[in-house]
């Protein structure tokens, strides 16, 4: 086990733990995470996973100003519902993307579980973009992603990231009541 891989982990859960508080501070912490893990994965032929990262990397700093100023007047950005057309179409897109991806990765690289690799890639940057613009459904769509990496990072002997999604898991539950309640709040 790579001790870089647990002060990811570690680093994740504290992120995670922020972004159920809606605390700002889940931004940063997110690109210092998602940039321990791009070299995990890399290391471990998850190529999907470590460019997952290259974009999560991106998409922090994208975050964090939408949380700041993505509001009515840019103010802060209270939490949503998203409409179901909405859910639709992006749960279309992450199976076009998890099944494109997975054919080129599957076709021309040494990628290990290239359609499950790839459905984590697709879903999460879905689940990303929903979170960054606090929609609640973003928590359900975790649940799913989680799930799904707790078995592949298993596979690939990575289990300080399997505990973690584990953890995201568990998480995921409380964020989504503790982002439920908040759309009763003014």
């Amino acid at each position: 086990m790579d001790p870089l891989e647990l002060v990811a982990s570690l680093l994740g859960v504290c992120c995670v733990a922020l972004t159920v508080r809606q605390n700002i501070w889940c931004w940063p912490s997110g690109a210092v995470m998602v940039a321990l893990f791009a070299y995990v994965f890399f290391n471990t032929q998850l190529y999907a996973d470590a460019g997952l990262q290259v974009i999560y990397f991106v998409l922090q700093f994208y975050g964090w100003y939408q949380w700041r100023h993505a509001g009515p007047g840019r103010t802060t950005l209270a939490v949503r519902r998203a409409h179901w057309v909405l859910l639709l179409g992006l749960s279309i897109l992450g199976a076009a993307g998890t099944l494109g991806l997975g054919f080129v990765l599957g076709r021309w690289t040494n990628q290990a579980l290239p359609y499950a690799d790839s459905a984590v890639a697709a879903f999460s940057l879905i689940a990303q973009w929903m979170m960054a613009h606090k929609l609640l459904e973003n928590w359900a769509f975790w649940f799913g992603v989680d799930v799904l990496a707790i078995g592949v990072y298993h596979a690939k002997d990575l289990y300080f990231t399997a505990g973690l999604y584990g953890v995201f898991l568990v998480m995921a539950v409380f964020g989504h009541l503790e982002w439920r309640k908040s759309l009763a709040q003014p």
